[in-house]
């Protein structure tokens, strides 16, 4: 009992050290923290936030009963809100289920604004008490009442003054490499009208500006029709000192346009045989960058490249040895690109070249051969190289090397230039950029007597002024003469000429019958001239139709029957006609054999327009031998082989038929007879039989 007691009393007195002890540590903290707010109000001007603690816990208390209030409040009314939903929904509908749904809307918004107070009133709260504990010192007074200012100032000061940056003066824009904006042509005029010193850098900056962009110019808007006259205007530039540009601006239009390449071809043609050491430059570069396309494995600069190649070789200004070695490196290691740019290279140049050298071509064509055999192509390639054989076979008649508008430069004027592939390396790239030339006026000076030569009139230096830097005064001279005179404007682009087509065009094809389009054709009052426009347009649109209409012909006719001038132009187009029908398919020569037999048949173009037909084995062809074949199988199922020999055997018309009934040579009369008997019209040559006998007999 008594260990009991003891263990009691020391029970009780540990219980009471506990007690001291905790008693002495919160006297402690206290006077700890009454020195610190002593601390913190001696060391801030500005006085704190709570100055006591009677006023902190009045503050406290107050923040107390608000947030309390505020949890009643947000209690009651969801009580509220969700009795309120109950009784609405048991009495539900679909209008009353569209509120409840606004309603939770507003529930959800409210507890959320709930949730930001309560939050809020938090973070106030937890505010305060550290402010208690560390107080923060008030620096605004710092930066009241100037003091940093002051600071800030006297570094300035004591610091060394700042180097003032020095302002580049502009550039002139002509002076750049690039040659700066764009600056437009009335623009440059007068800034080379300004400057008086011709030998400056600045004058000649602007004219080579001007020769760039007349260069450019002419070369865009040539085509078959003005490349006499571009050629002429592009002559009377200093190409000499521009040839840098002059074979960049061909190259790139032709790679933009590769359909254009035979222009462009006959165009660098015509500046060889003037200029070789220019067609020279174009050919290397050309080389240059066909071999580059083959390392990089891009078929598109290859294709572009080698066209342009082989069009400069049916034009005689490079050598067929280029073009074999071309060949030749493409078929050599075989590939389906490679062999696909070899096939379009020989479409191109395939018929000059089996004429120059038909040993080389035939050793092409055996290396194709063996590539076909081989059959490790793909199939698309295979069908190509079939496809060219057989283009070969027929004697490349669909791959002419020049058309006749392109002929412009006779052989014996021509300059070939025998360049290997791998001796092009010089593309002399210095010559498309800006260099100044001491010696300008004088080389000006020599150009313009050159392009007098060239041009062989005198009269026409004023014209190149404008483009290759020459002076201003002679500029005002030339624009006084032209006023004087009276010039007359051509309209060189035809617009009047293919908008009347479009026009005829549309009127035909909106007519019902052929009499409403000739009531709407004769209101549009043709000038004189456009007769056979209007005559070709008839022929053009029945050929386009899939078969004969016999509404083209009626239209004919009655044009031929209002006025003589239309069956004179007929007769001309079908002379026209026959002497190009190797250029009809076969649907469209039927549709203009037709076309013609119905006009012959209505006596609306006379009979003598068959004095163009000659019927012999020397004078037709195929084409030619299918439309006489069409022409009078039509011929006698409108009039009957009775009519149409009475016709043939008119002695008034005897002599236009000479020519489809031979009767000098038995060679041709032979030819006649059986070319008839064969289309099953036999009937027409009795009197040629008759004749032949004759002759036998006599022999």
């Amino acid at each position: 009992m008594a260990d009991v007691a003891n263990k009691n009393e020391s029970d009780s007195i540990s219980k009471s050290d506990k007690k001291e002890r905790r008693k002495s540590r919160d006297e402690e903290r206290k006077e700890e923290k009454q020195k610190k707010r002593k601390h913190s109000i001696s060391s801030s001007s500005s006085k704190s936030d709570y100055s006591s603690d009677a006023s902190y816990e009045k503050d406290r208390r107050k923040a107390l009963k608000s947030h309390v209030q505020k949890v009643d409040n947000s209690k009651s009314k969801k009580k509220k809100r969700r009795s309120s939903s109950s009784s609405s929904s048991s009495n539900s509908s679909d209008d009353d289920r569209k509120t409840s749904r606004k309603n939770d809307d507003r529930r959800r918004r409210s507890r959320s604004n709930d949730s930001n107070r309560r939050r809020r009133s938090r973070s106030r709260s937890y505010e305060r008490r550290r402010n208690e504990y560390y107080p923060k010192q008030n620096y605004t007074s710092y930066y009241s009442t100037g003091a940093a200012s002051k600071i800030n100032d006297d570094k300035s000061r004591s610091a060394s003054p700042e180097p003032v940056k020095k302002t580049e003066p502009k550039k002139d824009v002509l002076l750049s490499k690039t040659g700066g904006a764009y600056i437009p042509p009335a623009k440059l005029r007068m800034m080379q009208a300004e400057i008086t010193d011709k030998s400056s850098e600045a004058y000649q900056r602007i004219s080579w500006e001007a020769l760039k962009k007349s260069i450019h110019g002419f070369i865009n808007k040539i085509n078959v029709d003005n490349i006499g006259i571009v050629t002429r205007e592009l002559l009377k530039e200093n190409i000499v000192r521009g040839r840098g540009l002059l074979c960049r601006s061909i190259i790139q239009a032709q790679a933009a346009s590769p359909t254009f390449t035979h222009v462009y071809a006959a165009l660098a043609a015509i500046i060889n045989s003037k200029f070789p050491n220019i067609g020279e430059l174009l050919l290397r570069r050309l080389v240059v960058t066909f071999r580059r396309g083959f390392r990089r494995n891009d078929k598109t600069i290859c294709v572009t490249a080698s066209k342009f190649i082989a069009h400069l070789v049916n034009q005689r200004v490079a050598h067929e040895i280029l073009a074999l070695e071309i060949l030749t490196l493409l078929v050599e290691t075989p590939t389906d690109d490679s062999v696909e740019v070899a096939i379009a290279f020989l479409k191109e140049c395939g018929q000059k070249l089996t004429e120059v050298s038909g040993k080389g071509v035939h050793a092409i064509f055996e290396m194709l051969k063996n590539i076909l055999h081989e059959g490790k192509l793909e199939k698309r390639v295979q069908y190509m190289i079939e496809v060219i054989f057989q283009i070969r076979k027929d004697g490349f008649k669909d791959h002419v090397p020049i058309i006749e508008q392109l002929e412009l430069v006779d052989e014996d004027d021509q300059f070939t230039h025998l360049i290997m592939l791998e001796e092009a390396t010089d593309t002399q790239d210095i010559l498309n950029v800006f260099k100044l030339d001491p010696n300008f006026e004088a080389n000006e000076e020599k150009y313009k007597a050159l392009s007098k030569e060239l041009l062989g009139s005198d009269n026409e230096s004023s014209d190149s002024d404008d483009g290759s830097g020459s002076d201003s005064d002679s500029d005002d001279s030339s624009d006084s003469e032209e006023e004087k005179k009276q010039t007359e404007i051509i309209d060189n682009t035809e617009t009047n000429l293919v908008a009347l087509r479009r026009t005829i065009y549309l009127t035909i094809h909106s007519s019902l019958d052929f009499e409403e389009c000739a009531h709407k054709l004769m209101k549009m009052e043709l000038k004189p001239g456009q007769e056979g426009e209007l005559c070709h347009m008839f022929l053009d649109c029945c050929a386009e139709q899939r078969t004969y209409e016999k509404f083209y012909g009626l239209l004919a006719q009655r044009f031929c029957n209002i006025n003589k001038i239309y069956t004179e132009k007929f007769e001309e187009i079908f002379t026209h006609i026959y002497d190009t029908t190797h250029r009809l398919d076969t649907n469209r020569l039927r549709n203009v054999a037709k076309f013609f037999a119905h006009l012959f048949v209505s006596d609306s173009i006379g009979w003598n327009a068959l004095e163009c037909i000659k019927l012999n084995e020397d004078d037709t062809t195929s084409s030619s031998r299918v439309f006489i074949k069409i022409l009078f199988q039509e011929l006698a199922e409108f009039m009957g082989i009775k009519k149409l020999n009475d016709r043939l055997q008119d002695k008034t018309l005897s002599e236009y038929f000479a020519g489809i009934f031979p009767k000098e040579n038995p060679r041709d009369t032979r030819f006649s007879i059986n070319f008839f008997t064969s289309i099953g019209l036999g009937g027409l040559t009795d009197e040629l039989r008759d004749h032949l006998k004759k002759i036998s007999k006599k022999k």
